[in-house]
């Protein structure tokens, strides 16, 4: 299968055998964590992020999750609530 991603600024383009191969060389990682960013992120300044507790954590503000106020679990410290 044939996988572009184009983000206006920039087109990559390569020829996998899985989405999971796809994801690994085209994906992009979190500034913060480095986790690749699949389906949602947030990004500022052009920086991009996993989610709005890591752009936070690198000093970014105004930021925000697109879950509004539905259950999580914080990926680095473990801890469940409502954000």
């Amino acid at each position: 299968m044939t996988i572009t991603v184009d983000n206006g600024a920039e087109r990559n383009e390569g020829v996998f055998d899985s989405f999971e191969c796809a994801i690994e060389a085209l994906a992009p990682r979190c500034a913060h964590c480095g986790c690749r960013v699949i389906g949602h992120g947030v990004e500022s300044s052009g920086t991009v992020y996993c989610c709005a507790h890591c752009a936070r954590e690198s000093g970014a503000s105004g930021v925000a999750d697109n879950a509004g106020a539905t259950a999580a679990i914080d990926h680095l410290t473990g801890e469940q609530g409502f954000r």
